[in-house]
């Protein structure tokens, strides 16, 4: 992972006078074009490094912050040590690396704060896995990892929503996980897309050298491609009169995000909510499992639909009830 490595890189700094760009992606077995964009990344955040040109030249820190790992306050060791997602570092295949990471960190910490850092690990552990446990298989993710840190073109197949596959060769940019989902952002044909990597195989790392383009950001990127689309979802807008119970069932479901307008009508309990779903068939799905709970007042498309396929189950049950009480010959 990219913290692991700038750590290392600070780490490395922090031991040698200077440095080379070279020596540094050797050691970490990265492109020194990578190394160049930790630096940047390094500073932006506030460390002093500082290239030197020319014969023994390199990086290197500034003097006064050279041994300063004691320099961290309380806050910034308890957020070293709260890691990332066990899950996360071991599809990447880093879980071993993180751990040797922090066992040096942790060796190299002022003794007043070895434990809070420890006093950070024993409060905090990050489970990113689902209840269902639906993890996706993503046999192609080592493979596209390596094209990612080392900055090369990939070729990969990658399965659409309706099961054919197209062929793909692209710049790729970063890697995502959300939740237990891992995605993959690429240039491409002078765009930027996301691919979901459990429907990727056969991913081919290629000797070419990708192209990045110069202002992107990852993180940046995804919040607004989140942003975009949620905004583009659509919205079918359910009015309902809820009692008590069904308010209890809604304040306990996903849905109560999507509670757009409250108003409770009298003292028996009972309330006026406007519901934001997706389709008609996600809002009578959800909705007619409140039985006589929740009443639909709008549109009169649904509530036509809820009662036509609560006669269908009536009818249903009621034929299957005169089968068995027939007398048997």
């Amino acid at each position: 992972m990219r913290a692991d490595r700038l750590l290392s890189i600070l780490l490395l700094l922090q031991v040698h006078q200077r440095i080379t760009a070279k020596e540094l992606a050797s050691r970490l077995e990265v492109s020194e074009r990578t190394i160049h964009r930790d630096m940047e990344a390094l500073s932006s955040s506030g460390i002093p490094v500082v290239a030197d040109r020319g014969t023994g030249g390199g990086w290197r820190l500034l003097e006064e912050y050279r041994t300063r790992l004691n320099g961290l306050n309380e806050n910034e060791v308890e957020v070293l040590f709260m890691g990332l997602p066990e899950r996360v570092l071991r599809d990447l295949g880093l879980q071993k690396v993180s751990e040797g990471a922090q066992l040096k960190l942790f060796t190299a910490l002022p003794t007043m704060y070895k434990q809070r850092a420890e006093y950070a690990r024993q409060r905090l552990y990050i489970d990113s896995a689902s209840w269902r446990n639906t993890e996706e298989a993503t046999p192609a993710l080592a493979r596209i990892q390596e094209a990612v840190w080392q900055d090369r073109k990939l070729s990969f197949s990658y399965r659409r929503a309706d099961g054919t596959y197209v062929e793909r060769v692209a710049d790729p940019l970063g890697l995502v996980v959300k939740g237990s989902v891992w995605y993959l952002v690429v240039a491409i044909d002078d765009s930027v897309r996301t691919y979901r990597i459990s429907r990727i195989k056969e991913a081919q790392v290629l000797d070419e050298a990708s192209q990045r383009p110069p202002d992107f950001d990852l993180a940046s990127y995804w919040k607004q491609s989140l942003v975009d689309f949620k905004a583009a979802l659509p919205r079918y807008y359910v009015t309902v009169y809820a009692d008590e119970y069904a308010l209890a069932r809604l304040n306990q479901s996903p849905y109560v995000h999507r509670i757009e307008q409250m108003e409770h009508l009298d003292g028996e309990g009972w309330a006026r909510l406007v519901i934001r779903f997706d389709v008609e068939m996600e809002a009578h799905d959800f909705l007619i499992g409140f039985g006589s709970h929740i009443e639909i007042i709008e549109p009169d498309t649904l509530r036509e639909h809820i009662l036509q396929t609560a006669r269908n189950l009536l009818s249903f049950y009621e034929r299957k009830t005169s089968l068995r009480q027939r007398p048997a010959r």
